[in-house]
């Protein structure tokens, strides 16, 4: 039976999602050269058309349609053919089916958005754009179906994933990695400083992420319960202690602590919680987002050492905060908490953390090579970067005709 409180969350709940995307847009606009600030809003505003498109056609029945070996979801419901009013009980039996695809819409669109930091200030619109459509259909979807989708291989293993540690974080970052790698770095990069022209709009921008994590984790319980309430509470815990400690090492380190770091140590503990949320009590979750906090930031520390151009930080906080997060939930995870999931390494189940540990190794392995193929084979044909003229003058002009900021 349809359950009125449980529709309503969820519905709440997607609106809160979608919000995560503009929220996204402004986050890294504040982050890049004011030249670049409209093109960079762009990457992520489009995708809410382009990937709903996608997922009423093909990505909602490939993600979670009636399986295919484990490893797809059939075409039976491509246009949202028998996805309406009744409950799919196989997912949420007390919220329409429909709704249930819209939440998960929200899902399937922020995740390429998440991937567009890589590659900011320097990548041509149309090849993006495609870029996109295919990283969708070919990682999203796939990747999707294994780990939440009725019959999927990895949660037939008995993954945990509970709001999209591997579905929405690792792939965004790895295929981050592969982005950065392939279209290479910034005019000017390592010669140069790229300051971020608007930190107050970047904060703005985590604001608005925050206030819709609790819609992307309290949301996935897909009912109005006791879940729902500690994946909320286990959120906010995990992001103001990944907040708390991203500054103190910064502090600690390099003398003054910043807002952008404080808005960067928030986003880490909040996509690492992620795939833990619903699995957690509050002081496993304030612990998380200790060490997400410590462990994202040595992961931005990083792309100094190795040498690449992740403009907004993608890989060290995304790609981190998924592998971390997935293999948390194995540490972490109680029945205590959740009856219906597993008990962790510190609980007394250490199977469950190699099932985390081998669900990583698989998605990452396959993120990483499919996508390098998606961006290849775009570069060949189209190429990738913007001309080196349109480079120098910006992105918002040069691409798009527009001014954010006219003198």
């Amino acid at each position: 039976m349809i359950n009125s409180g449980d529709t309503a969350f969820v519905l709440v709940s997607a609106a809160l999602v979608l919000l995560m995307t503009p929220g996204l847009a402004i986050f890294y606009a504040g982050m890049v050269r004011g030249k670049n600030a409209l093109g960079t809003i762009m990457h992520s505003f489009i995708l809410i058309s382009v990937i709903s498109l996608e997922w009423v056609y093909l990505g909602y029945s490939m993600s979670f349609g009636p399986d295919v070996g484990g490893l797809i979801g059939d075409f039976s419901w491509s246009g949202l053919l028998h996805v309406g009013a009744a409950p799919n009980k196989d997912y949420a039996a007390t919220i329409p089916h429909v709704v249930f695809m819209i939440f998960q819409c929200m899902f399937a669109v922020i995740t390429p958005a998440l991937i567009t930091g890589a590659f900011a200030e320097r990548i041509k619109f149309g090849p993006f754009l495609l870029f996109s459509l295919l990283w969708a259909i070919l990682v999203y979807n796939p990747v999707c179906h294994w780990v939440w989708g009725n019959g999927g291989w990895l949660k037939a293993k008995g993954v945990i994933d509970f709001a999209g540690g591997l579905v929405v974080h690792l792939t965004s970052g790895v295929a981050a990695l592969v982005a950065a790698l392939v279209v290479g770095p910034r005019k000017g990069y390592n010669q140069e400083s790229f300051f971020p022209h608007n930190l107050p709009m970047t904060l703005l921008g985590t604001g608005l992420l925050w206030f819709g994590w609790f819609g992307f984790n309290g949301g996935s319980a897909l009912a109005a319960d006791a879940i729902a309430g500690n994946a909320f509470v286990a959120t906010h815990f995990a992001g103001m202690a990944g907040m708390a400690m991203w500054v103190a090492l910064e502090w600690l380190l390099r003398g003054k602590p910043t807002t952008l770091g404080a808005a960067s140590g928030a986003v880490a503990g909040l996509a690492t919680i992620t795939p833990a949320s619903g699995f957690v009590g509050p002081n496993s979750a304030v612990i998380i987002g200790l060490l997400a906090g410590a462990l994202c930031y040595g992961g931005v520390m990083a792309k100094n050492k190795f040498g690449y151009d992740d403009s907004l930080d993608v890989v060290g906080i995304h790609g981190v905060s998924g592998i971390i997060g997935t293999l948390f939930a194995g540490i972490f995870a109680s029945k205590a908490v959740n009856p219906s999931g597993p008990d962790g390494l510190l609980f007394g189940n250490p199977s469950q953390f190699g099932t985390q540990v081998m669900a990583v190794a698989v998605v990452l392995g396959y993120t990483v090579v499919v996508t390098y193929i998606i961006i290849k084979i775009i570069d060949k044909l189209f190429g990738l970067r913007i001309a080196l003229d349109d480079e120098i003058g910006g992105m918002d002009i040069n691409l798009h005709s527009e001014y954010a900021y006219k003198e």
